[in-house]
């Protein structure tokens, strides 16, 4: 006999606010991961764009763990996206004219741009991911041959998007604010989980920094050695 009594307890937890920065949490940590993976992919534009047409076709014989990889980030970045907005009018009707000032009580704050910035930064990431796939996932299929095989040119999509300014330089500014946005995200994730003691919080909030700037900076790279010649 199927057990309702568990829908109600879910939706309950998922209605509070402890649910929801649990899976804002839970949800951010796991793109934060994914996002570092595909950077780590770009990057094997530096080593030749046969071993990154090599990558993106082994990714695409995964037929169906890609597709399930696929749909997993699809639910996630919604769940991360619709709970982080919800968090944030809750924050907004609970004090809808705001503070004049950001303070702490009893130690330093740990308020900052990137933290009050979430929302806005998070609605740039959303817009940008549309428009990446786009142009990206659904752009022209140039084709190629890997291990004698057709397979997609998608190194020749890449040169050819970031040659152009209003993509390179718009593309190298929204990895920026994903910096940013990480920067807070990775620290208030594991904040929120409970992974942090006093011993630990400030150097996993410096950490949190240090990877921010790290993944932006991995993105940022390749628009710009396209943009200015330095890869071709």
């Amino acid at each position: 006999m199927r057990n309702t009594a568990s829908s109600p307890a879910l939706l309950k937890f998922y209605a509070s606010p402890i649910g929801k920065k649990l899976l804002t949490g839970l949800t951010g940590l796991g793109l934060a991961f994914f996002v570092t993976v595909h950077m780590v992919g770009n990057l094997l534009m530096f080593v030749s764009h046969e071993a990154y047409n090599t990558y993106a076709y082994y990714l695409e014989r995964w037929i169906l763990l890609l597709w399930l990889v696929e749909t997993m980030l699809a639910v996630t970045f919604l769940v991360h996206a619709i709970a982080g907005i919800q968090i944030f009018w809750r924050r907004r009707w609970a004090r809808p004219e705001g503070y004049a000032v950001y303070a702490s009580r009893g130690e330093p704050s740990l308020q900052s741009i990137s933290s009050r910035t979430m929302i806005v930064t998070g609605s740039v990431l959303l817009t940008f991911l549309i428009i990446h796939l786009v142009n990206f996932k659904f752009g022209t299929y140039y084709l190629t041959a890997v291990q004698g095989e057709p397979s997609r040119d998608l190194a020749r999509l890449v040169i050819e998007k970031f040659q152009r300014p209003v993509y390179a330089f718009s593309y190298t500014g929204v990895m920026v604010l994903l910096g940013v946005h990480l920067r807070h995200g990775l620290w208030s994730a594991l904040q929120s989980l409970g992974l942090l003691t006093k011993a630990v919080r400030w150097s996993i909030y410096g950490l949190s920094l240090v990877l921010g700037l790290a993944i932006a900076l991995g993105f940022v790279v390749l628009p710009l050695a396209i943009y200015f010649q330095l890869l071709t």
